[in-house]
């Protein structure tokens, strides 16, 4: 079999990846073995602030210029509905937080994502002594069902294999590899926090963080926004939520633990005062760089192999925006932005 690119991993990065190659009409294959869950139990939001800090996201104009239309596109394509718009309410503990609102809203690269004006929730399962602030531009994806799909998508086209990738049989040669019975011009590695057993990529500083999130059934919630404090509430329909998530640099397994199951329960019963039901409890890891950007390029001594990962809690916008920006540089030879290029990491690497 030939193809133009042989891609590893099917979680949004490589499914960005491989559309945004189709969309070119190139011909690919994708190899995965669902070692990798975090884009499964993803919670799937996207927003164009550092809720934290009441910052912009880096390029977020552009991510949402590219990703928003991409995924509708797909939507088209695939016959149904997995990305889905509502408000994001950031909720405002105190004085200070207010005041940092106000002035954030104020400045001209945040107010077109942000609003002077606070909001009131008129729900009284909903604990706050103070106003919310709203986010514009903000939803989430149903990664699971964009998965699912675009998956048995790719059967039907007979480019897609469940299957573990071997690195010691790929054969790199001057212009082409081979592995196995696929011959590709290039390969790209989407591997996600899996990246630490491939042996031309695992020198690149990908973390990985550890995130547990809740499924509750609430019937007495009724939330229709996205509420942002100590953790999130997302609604997902039928009076179910998710809930999220922890943050554990240390842990890499996706077992769920008592401690982030803990966690949970208490920053939840800090924000809402209904009764509630834990339906499932979901551990995952996301692969987070320790700059807190994405990992894109190719290998310093080998031409065909190259790398898209690092997408980290961001995911949903950086996906089809990376994409489309490392298919660029691989066929047209547009640079790719310092910010984002694995060459940062070579200089350290090898100065």
């Amino acid at each position: 079999m030939e193809v133009d690119y042989l891609i590893i991993g099917s979680g949004l990065a490589g499914i960005s990846f491989a559309e945004t190659c189709l969309l070119h009409h190139k011909k690919i294959m994708v190899l995965n073995d669902n070692s990798q869950n975090s884009t499964t139990i993803a919670g799937g939001l996207y927003n164009p602030i550092v809720l934290k800090r009441f910052t912009k996201i880096w390029e977020a104009e552009a991510q949402l210029a590219t990703s928003i239309p991409f995924y509708r596109k797909l939507e088209d394509k695939l016959g149904t509905t997995f990305l889905y718009e509502i408000p994001l309410l950031r909720k405002l503990n105190n004085i200070e937080e207010q005041n940092n609102w106000f002035a954030a809203s104020d400045k001209p690269t945040l107010s077109k994502f942000i609003s002077s004006e606070l909001e009131t929730l008129n729900n009284d399962a909903v604990i706050s002594s103070y106003k919310f602030g709203k986010v514009d531009e903000t939803g989430f994806l149903d990664t699971k069902k964009l998965k699912e799909i675009y998956t048995n998508f790719l059967i039907t086209k007979n480019c897609y294999s469940e299957e573990t990738f071997y690195y010691s049989k790929l054969v790199i040669k001057d212009d082409y590899i081979e592995y196995k019975d696929i011959r590709a011009k290039q390969i790209v590695f989407a591997e996600g926090f899996g990246i630490h057993s491939n042996p031309y990529f695992n020198n690149l500083p990908l973390d990985g963080t550890k995130g547990e999130l809740f499924i509750i059934k609430a019937e007495n919630l009724n939330l229709n926004e996205i509420i942002n404090s100590s953790i999130w509430i997302l609604p997902i329909g039928n009076n179910l939520y998710k809930v999220g998530a922890t943050y554990n640099w240390e842990d890499k397994t996706t077992t769920q633990t008592e401690e982030g199951k803990n966690e949970l329960l208490s920053n939840l019963k800090e924000l809402i005062s209904c009764d509630f039901e834990v339906i499932d409890h979901l551990a995952g890891v996301r692969p987070t760089v320790k700059d807190r950007r994405p990992l894109l390029g190719k290998h310093y001594l080998h031409k065909q192999l190259y790398i898209l990962n690092g997408l980290g809690t961001r995911g949903v916008l950086f996906a089809p925006y990376l994409s489309d920006k490392l298919y660029q540089y691989i066929e047209n030879g547009i640079p790719l932005d310092n910010e984002i290029s694995i060459e940062r990491c070579y200089k350290k690497l090898f100065r």
